[in-house]
């Protein structure tokens, strides 16, 4: 890792439909000495701010720059058309882009969906914004198809949606510039991936301190008395390996008892999150 300097706040950019108050929530209890500041950006912006090092890390939507911006996949949206309450299609509670041929369908400038040329019929000019597509789908212009959260963000009382089964979809995604690889940002991957606190995966241990928390002096006292039999001790010491709770542990294949190597705690990845 690099940047082991540690900087006195965590940066945290997010693009809109992003929800990261849990992880915050998280972050705070802790490491409530190392504020979180959260900055919401353009999703068309996102690798910039990250690359001009605006931001620490960045909750952004795919595809990003892996040739410079590291990411990590955390969930993948369900695409709605965002429509008028009275409009034909509320009759049915999901359709497919063949259903959406006779629509207008508005494509902002800001579209997330990676449209080469959206389904139905083109308007006549292109939305500066989402937000500015939202208005037209409430004064009846035309219909948009936006993920789920983005439907959700500019909801309106006289608007609905519905899920689109076969329209491309929108990821979300941690990404932070490869070389600006800290302990801040591997401590927020910590959180996202649900790493317990305990966990020291990505991090080291803080010198002159064992994994159970004892001093280095207590574990050196320890060791000189196990060791005062020179000659006499038993074979399978502790040299070369690490001690935890008194057993020698070995590589993979080489428990004594099992058989077979353990599998370390909070190193998986959570299956995919289920849409609302």
């Amino acid at each position: 890792m690099t940047g082991s300097e540690a900087p006195p706040s965590f940066r945290l950019a997010y693009v809109p439909g992003v929800t990261p108050d849990k992880w915050v929530r998280i972050w705070n209890e802790r490491l409530p000495d190392v504020p979180l500041a959260l900055a919401q950006v353009p999703a068309a912006g996102a690798d910039r701010v990250l690359l001009d090092g605006d931001a620490d890390a960045g909750l952004v939507r795919l595809p990003v720059d892996r040739t410079l911006l590291s990411a990590i996949p955390l969930y993948t949206e369900t695409t709605v058309v965002l429509i008028p309450r009275d409009h034909l299609v509320t009759a049915a509670d999901e359709v497919t882009v063949e259903d959406l041929a006779d629509e207008i369908v508005l494509h902002p400038l800001d579209d997330v969906l990676g449209w080469d040329r959206p389904p139905g019929r083109p308007a006549l000019e292109r939305p500066a914004t989402t937000a500015d597509a939202v208005e037209l789908v409430a004064a009846g212009i035309g219909v948009l198809l936006v993920p789920l959260s983005l439907a959700r963000l500019h909801h309106r009382k006289d608007l609905t949606y519905r899920t689109v089964t076969d329209a491309p979809e929108s990821s979300v995604a941690l990404s932070w510039p490869e070389a600006a690889h800290t302990d801040r940002v591997e401590d927020f991957i910590g959180i996202v991936r649900g790493r317990t606190v305990n966990s020291t995966r990505g991090r080291q241990p803080e010198p002159g301190r064992s994994k159970d928390g004892r001093g280095e002096a207590a574990g050196s006292a320890r060791r000189k008395a196990a060791g005062s039999g020179t000659g006499g001790g038993r074979t399978g010491g502790t040299t070369g390996g690490k001690q935890t709770g008194g057993v020698a542990r070995r590589g993979t294949g080489g428990n004594r008892r099992t058989g077979s190597a353990g599998k370390g705690k909070g190193g998986g990845r959570g299956g995919r999150p289920r849409h609302r």
